[in-house]
């Protein structure tokens, strides 16, 4: 029996980061399963956070260890999305292998 979700709804298909404008600084959680095995969702995720960031506001992007430290994928990413309007800093790698990088949404 299948109903309306189950139709919408692919069950490989991962949850959208936020589906939200933040009007506020916050984080957006990319260490899940499907993270961990593709790259490529991690930076796009990333991006549609910094998207849905208010500008005066900043997101903590804190990203799956297995990709290793985001200045390997994810700054290159940021750096050809946004001319000017953002910045970014690395803070730290999490005691779970996981990395943060705060981005600055001007």
């Amino acid at each position: 029996m299948n109903s309306a979700h189950d139709s919408d709804h692919g069950h490989d298909e991962p949850d959208p980061v936020t589906d939200r404008t933040h009007d506020n600084s916050w984080s957006a959680n990319l260490e899940g399963p499907q993270h961990a095995a593709d790259e490529s969702l991690v930076v796009s995720q990333a991006l549609d956070a910094v998207e849905h960031t208010a500008p005066g506001n900043h997101v903590n992007l804190v990203t799956h260890g297995d990709h290793g430290h985001p200045s390997s994928y994810l700054f290159e990413a940021l750096a050809d999305a946004y001319d000017d309007g953002v910045s970014w800093e690395y803070v730290q790698q999490c005691g779970c292998g996981g990395h943060v990088t705060r981005v600055y949404v001007e």
